[in-house]
């Protein structure tokens, strides 16, 4: 229940999320933006600069009266973590406030869950001793899969091979971090909230992953949306096709196993366009057929662009089911956009009937937005509002 100490924090958190997303910014500009009286807003904002969330840089410009003192976020008040695992490589990354990477590597993820847990928790702590000047918030962590909210352990997974696998008790054990997980997908939408750097106010976004498998994220107006169990968004794991190819979850003819990457390779293999493989089929990966893809390789093309019609079909479903404003689309495809986007657009135009017409936007890879979103998983408890039961 609130209590009389809820408006504050809850006015703290929204004076913080201005200054994040507006620096460099006037008290006035504060007020003139939250709706908040200029005392309010001088005394939240003093308490934030006590604590280092805040500084203050060089006066601001006005055509007259006094100038105002510059606000900025301290980007070096915190340091966060960020962990990506994917079924063959785990990306790690330390975090400032404002989303600076002063570090990244890459690891082999591991087939034995245990171990890799135990060789990933060591590596932490390894990382954080060689930068041990910063104070961190917590570590953040993706997964391919999907995160039971009453026992936080990973309950579906079928590209990984990890079933009921707790990740986050042997970090923070070993660490002494707090850790949040969740889906990459979920990841990938709170990302796009939490850095908006397209700057449009919408509240009904889908980040649809597409890599190994498909995942879905789901932003309805303005909440992230995780289910009963938070298993929501698995539409990858949706029958298309029963006669389709069997799925690492057990049925046949799953949404990504007709527009995942592992697909397109399948594509590939059975294409009978021209082509003289450099190397034997059974090597070839998907960034080599993305590369054949933009030297005009008929093969790659062909396969490339029978991946864009299924992954067009499926998210013409979503549109039809969620009428989104936005539609994110994550991984290597969108290096070959200009190939799969005719496509994906003619598939939805020709399927949804409702009149909803999302934007379709491709996300740049090296923006990196599952680790953006695993920042943005642990320092979301300083800037959104308080949940209250």
């Amino acid at each position: 229940m609130a209590d009389s100490g809820t408006a504050r924090e809850i006015n703290r958190r929204i004076i913080l999320n201005l200054i994040r997303t507006c620096q460099p910014v006037s008290r006035a500009e504060l007020a003139r933006r939250s709706g908040l009286q200029r005392s309010t807003v001088s005394s939240i904002v003093d308490e934030l600069i006590q604590e280092k969330w805040v500084i203050e840089g060089a006066l601001g410009d006005v055509p007259r009266g006094r100038k105002p003192t510059m606000l900025y976020l301290n980007g070096e008040r915190a340091g966060v973590i960020g962990i990506n695992i994917q079924p063959t490589r785990t990306n790690i990354v330390v975090s400032t406030l404002d989303l600076h990477f002063i570090l990244t590597e890459s690891i082999p993820t591991g087939k034995e869950p245990q171990q890799f847990l135990d060789f990933l928790a060591n590596r932490v702590v390894e990382i954080v001793r060689a930068h041990s000047e910063i104070t961190y918030e917590g570590i953040g962590v993706s997964v391919p899969g999907r995160i039971d909210l009453t026992t936080k352990k990973l309950v579906f997974a079928p590209n990984l091979s990890w079933m009921g696998v707790d990740i986050r008790t042997p970090l923070e054990k070993t660490t002494g971090l707090p850790v949040e997980i969740d889906n990459a997908a979920n990841a990938c939408a709170l990302a796009e909230l939490w850095s908006n750097e397209r700057k449009e106010q919408v509240k009904n976004i889908l980040a649809v992953t597409v890599s190994e498998g498909i995942g879905v994220g789901m932003v309805l107006n303005a909440q992230l949306v995780k289910g009963a169990r938070g298993l929501a968004g698995e539409f990858g794991h949706f029958t298309m096709d029963p006669n389709g190819p069997l799925c690492n979850c057990g049925n046949n003819g799953c949404w990504e196993t007709l527009a995942s990457n592992t697909a397109c390779l399948r594509f590939y293999a059975q294409s009978k366009a021209q082509h003289l493989p450099s190397k034997p089929l059974s090597t070839i990966t998907y960034d080599d057929i993305i590369k054949l893809a933009l030297q005009n390789d008929a093969r790659a093309v062909e396969a490339v662009q029978k991946q864009a019609y299924y992954l067009g079909l499926g998210l013409s479903m979503l549109v039809v089911g969620f009428d989104p404003e936005v539609i994110l689309i994550v991984g290597p495809i969108t290096r070959v956009w200009s190939l799969v986007d005719p496509i994906v657009t003619k598939t939805i135009e020709t399927r949804v009937r409702t009149g909803a017409k999302p934007k379709i936007i491709p996300t740049d890879p090296d923006t990196q937005p599952r680790l953006v979103g695993t920042v943005a998983m642990v320092l979301a408890k300083h800037f959104g509002a308080p949940q209250l039961f």
